[in-house]
């Protein structure tokens, strides 16, 4: 328990939060403080670090302790002061898409599937496929989920990269060693978008969904595609069995790409941004999972690295992530 209590020390920096609170109330002392309209930052300043340096120290009374209510605390504070960034709070989708490597990669996603749905079913998150593009060897060129869990994008976002797999490949008749790639794209769930698009930049299209969902399914045209003309972005969903849900779904997905593209871009033209893509491929990686001639998962963002290659690859996404001692916690 120290252990976290460290980490989250020094990931926060409470030393320099206290100074920063003790030089804000300073501040206060000043004869016309009070009457500066423009001053209300400062005074919602201090209330914030007051909470947080409070919470923080209930939290170093239990750190001696392996104590239920101390996993409370931790939790709580990891939520309210570490995820708190725009969208940290909201669900979110996970999209993995297929990359250089051919069915090697297309096997890849599949895996990367299956270790996604390991990991929301161990935390209990509610999660819904809502596209997919199997190929004909049990892989998958796209797949697409919709996590239904409150900071789920906050939780999520650290996956986002290229993931590059090195292993005996079982699609060469030699055995030989391939690297294959696939890219996870994680997008907060954005319900009301900031910006505005026009009528006539968006294309509907809809067609009978290839997936699971009985009759109703595959007789009839439920499934939607969207274009969105400007960045020409193509969304699909097919999961659900009426039109106008997935409608509703895709175009969600939508205004999450667009709202990424503006953050990321900060705030450049549309026009700036038309064509640019992603290399899933050499150079790009942000996670290797090397499963031979020796097994080792290394993330590049987090700098944590484990030769528990199969417990990663069945979910066990905490011993990777950033914060994966508090994941544990919260998986227990």
């Amino acid at each position: 328990m120290k252990e976290i209590v460290k980490k989250l020390d020094h990931y926060l920096n409470i030393e320099k939060l206290k100074q920063e609170l003790s030089d804000l109330e300073e501040q206060t002392n000043d004869i016309d403080f009070w009457e500066k309209e423009e001053n209300q930052i400062v005074i919602e300043r201090i209330a914030y670090l007051k909470k947080l340096i409070s919470d923080w120290q209930e939290i170093e009374s239990y750190a001696d302790k392996d104590h239920l209510h101390f996993k409370k605390l931790i939790i709580k504070f990891f939520l309210n002061y570490i995820l708190n960034n725009k969208y940290d709070k909201k669900n979110s989708f996970l999209n993995i898409y297929s990359g250089a490597g051919g069915k090697d990669a297309e096997d890849w996603v599949g895996m990367l599937k299956r270790m996604y749905e390991k990991f929301f079913q161990r935390i209990s998150w509610e999660y819904f496929l809502i596209d997919e593009q199997a190929n004909d060897t049990g892989g998958y060129k796209f797949i697409s989920f919709e996590v239904k869990k409150e900071f789920s994008y906050g939780i999520l976002k650290s996956e986002k990269g290229v993931h590059r797999l090195v292993r005996i490949s079982p699609f060469s008749a030699q055995r030989l060693r391939h690297t294959s790639f696939a890219y996870v794209e994680v997008l907060p769930l954005i319900e009301k978008p900031d910006f505005k698009i026009k009528e006539e930049d968006i294309e509907f299209q809809t067609f009978r969904a290839g997936g699971p969902g009985g009759q109703n399914v595959n007789k009839l045209e439920t499934a939607v595609r969207i274009i969105y003309k400007p960045l020409n972005l193509v969304v699909t969903c097919q999961s659900e069995r009426y039109q106008h849900r997935n409608r509703e779904i895709a175009l969600q997905i939508l205004y999450s790409k667009i709202q990424n593209i503006l953050d990321e871009q900060q705030k450049k033209e549309i026009e700036e941004l038309k064509g640019q893509k992603i290399e899933i491929g050499w150079g790009f990686q942000t996670r290797n999972y090397i499963l031979d001639p020796y097994k080792l998962i290394k993330d590049l963002k987090s700098k944590k690295e484990t030769n528990q290659v199969e417990t990663v690859l069945n979910g066990g996404i905490e011993l990777i992530h950033p914060f994966g001692e508090i994941l544990e916690i919260m998986i227990k």
